[in-house]
């Protein structure tokens, strides 16, 4: 039936003088909308009906086999009409497009991994944008992939990424990683790997794989040293040694590490023994401290410890500047020597595996050499590697509040 429209009669009120009363006009259905607007209309439709086809079981299950969202996996399906192999060539065809514009995001979470097959371990770090990604049973399974990849591979790796470009060009790791890169939705990077050998190697995942350790052992390979290394191995992850002995710190690492902590002695004067800190403290009374400051201190110096509450910022700052251009001087004091090197052997059972105190050391004194003794005196560390998921990288701190007002124009 022919549509009704309202529209003023052209008779005119003379009482009024404006238009009467609006009459019906029939109205055809082809002037009531234009063709553009009814092919559009007719297309929205037919993509409507199609999707409305889909079965949500088949779109379960696309999402399962590539680990898309869900939208795309549906809308693959529309655009193959459910064909499950066609919609996963469409994932993948537009996949290799949204990993290029993803490539230039940090992604800075992500998981460990490794892989051992009892003589030689491999440890992988793969990051994702986001810690849920990391979660994603898809993503780890892949991440396993490239970790029994790299322990087949006569590659070596490294620490900083050495290795990284020629493992990805083997066995179409490459292009699996920016097909995984486009079905997740998130930019995905192999940061880096490291493979260890020895008489036995054992491995740990500390926090669902936040920290991934390897540790070759030489002088035992049966259980009891397979279990000692494993908790050497969880030491590791827990206390984040450096080396595995002082004999593996050079000269000259060590003489920076003595220069590093004089300077930072002698920038605290307070924790100086307390005569070299009364001979800075009588040069800083004679000429540099404010009068204020001296008379706090004739008034406090009975009490040392408490003297740094009292006096001014500028007091404590010129006590420092003194201490530092007698560096050589207080240098050659032997108790303040004596103070360096209990500073630096501190440093050492912080850094140095060996002399850490072991973990489950139930007198909460034997080190970890030690505990190896005890299980075969002839059980040794050969190698350990710590990776430790976005360590050392950027990391973007979302505003998302800015990101709102910027996309509103604000």
């Amino acid at each position: 039936m022919p549509r009704l429209s309202l529209r003023p009669s052209r008779k005119r009120n003379n009482s009024h003088g404006d238009y009467g009363r609006f009459r019906p006009v029939r109205r055809s259905p082809e002037r009531s909308e234009s063709v553009g607007i009814r092919k559009s209309r007719t297309k929205f439709n037919e993509i409507k009906t199609k999707t409305m086809e889909i079965k949500a079981a088949d779109v379960m299950k696309l999402r399962k086999m590539t680990g898309a969202g869900m939208m795309d996996c549906k809308k693959a399906l529309a655009e193959t009409d459910g064909n499950m192999e066609a919609a996963v060539d469409v994932l993948r065809k537009s996949g290799a497009v949204k990993a290029e514009k993803k490539a230039s995001r940090i992604a800075a979470e992500g998981i460990c991994r490794a892989a051992v097959n009892g003589t030689t371990g491999v440890v992988v770090e793969v990051n994702s944008e986001t810690d849920f990604v990391a979660k994603n049973e898809i993503f780890q399974t892949f991440v396993q992939q490239i970790a029994d990849q790299a322990l087949a591979s006569s590659l070596v790796g490294g620490k900083d990424g050495e290795d990284v470009e020629a493992l990805l060009g083997e066995n179409g790791l490459k292009e699996a990683l920016v097909d995984k890169t486009a079905t997740i939705g998130e930019k995905l990077s192999f940061r880096r790997f490291q493979k260890l050998s020895g008489d036995v190697v054992v491995d740990y995942l500390h926090g669902n794989g936040r920290i991934g350790v390897i540790v070759a052992g030489n002088g035992a390979s049966d259980d009891a040293a397979k279990e000692a290394l494993k908790n050497v191995a969880m030491q590791i992850a827990a206390m984040n040694p450096q080396y595995i002995s002082r004999d593996e710190i050079s000269a000259d690492e060590l003489a920076k590490m003595k220069e590093i902590t004089i300077d930072s002695a002698l920038n605290d004067p307070f924790s100086l023994p307390k005569p070299v800190l009364s001979k800075l403290i009588e040069k800083a009374v004679a000429g540099v401290w404010s009068a204020e400051d001296v008379a706090i201190y004739e008034e406090k110096k009975s009490n040392m410890n408490f003297l740094p509450n009292f006096l001014s910022k500028e007091a404590k700052a010129q006590l420092a500047e003194i201490a530092c251009a007698d560096k050589e001087e207080i240098s050659g004091n032997k108790i303040f020597s004596g103070l360096v090197e209990g500073r630096i052997s501190k440093q050492m059972k912080e850094i140095c595996l060996l002399d850490q105190v072991y973990v489950k050391a139930e007198d909460g004194k034997q080190t970890v050499a030690a505990y190896l003794k005890s299980v075969n005196p002839a059980l040794k560390i050969a190698k350990f590697v710590r990776f430790e998921v976005g360590e050392g990288m950027e990391k973007k701190n979302e505003d998302f509040a800015a990101e709102v007002a910027a996309q509103m124009g604000k």
